[in-house]
């Protein structure tokens, strides 16, 4: 599913590799990721793609590669303005538990990149309606179902304006009926050309909403293929192997 792709590379990660202790995390991993593109990555559980997130959002070091955000080296950049630029989900909410929906928003736009407080309710306000949470605004995490929370820490990233957003396992946590509203953020941020890596296990919407899946094993990158030939023929064993286990 072809969204706005443009030819700009947003995203350029070369020969990465990360280690920790004596283990290799990732083995000299090289991936671009264009402006508009959603990159989906599959593989087995431990295969490094949650790592390979937290390296890209600077959360983890890396021992050896590059990283380059718009053509800039983020080892040479200030983090915390790179980090403003790509937000990121994870499969647990990290909401503030003593903040109410609206406050957990507003902390770092204003905190951290000290825009005007009118302006930042006002945005935060319109991206709670669009998730249809607006009702909730006041309420404490502790009020709030699985769903509810993942939608809220969707949208306090999306508060930062970032260009781009990594999808950690978001609905890994998640009871079924809950997952669905989840995607459908996601799906619809696809549809306006945001773009994305997502790390998922949800088969069917990787297949639906990715431009590119890129498939992990033992901290290598497997496969890069489109959605409907790495879901209808993938190359490597391993990955007939991986798919195997989900039913289409």
């Amino acid at each position: 599913m072809a969204h706005h792709l443009k030819n700009e590379i947003l995203l350029k990660i070369e020969n990465l590799t990360k280690l920790f202790g004596e283990t290799l995390i990732l083995d000299d991993i090289s991936l671009e990721i264009k402006k508009g593109e959603v990159c989906a990555i599959l593989g087995p559980s431990g295969c490094g793609k949650s790592t390979f997130l937290r390296c890209i959002n600077g959360l983890e070091m890396i021992n050896q590669g590059k990283i380059y955000f718009k053509g800039e080296d983020v080892a040479l950049a200030e983090w915390r303005k790179i980090r403003e630029k790509i937000g990121m989900v994870f499969q647990s909410y990290e909401l503030f538990p003593h903040l109410n929906v609206l406050e957990n928003i507003i902390l770092a736009p204003l905190k951290v990149q000290k825009r005007k407080k009118e302006d930042v309710v006002s945005h935060a306000l319109k991206l709670l309606k669009r998730v249809g949470l607006e009702e909730k605004r006041n309420s404490y995490p502790r009020e709030l179902s699985g769903g509810q929370k993942q939608r809220v820490a969707i949208i306090r990233s999306l508060c930062m304006n970032p260009e781009m957003m990594l999808f950690d396992e978001v609905t890994a946590s998640l009871d079924p009926e809950m997952v669905k509203e989840v995607l459908e953020v996601i799906r619809e941020l696809a549809s306006e050309g945001m773009t994305m890596i997502l790390v998922t296990h949800e088969m069917k919407f990787a297949q639906n909403v990715a431009d590119r899946v890129v498939f992990f094993d033992k901290g290598k990158i497997a496969e890069i293929a489109s959605p409907k030939e790495f879901f209808t023929n993938p190359q490597s064993n391993i990955a007939k192997r991986f798919l195997n286990v989900f039913e289409f």
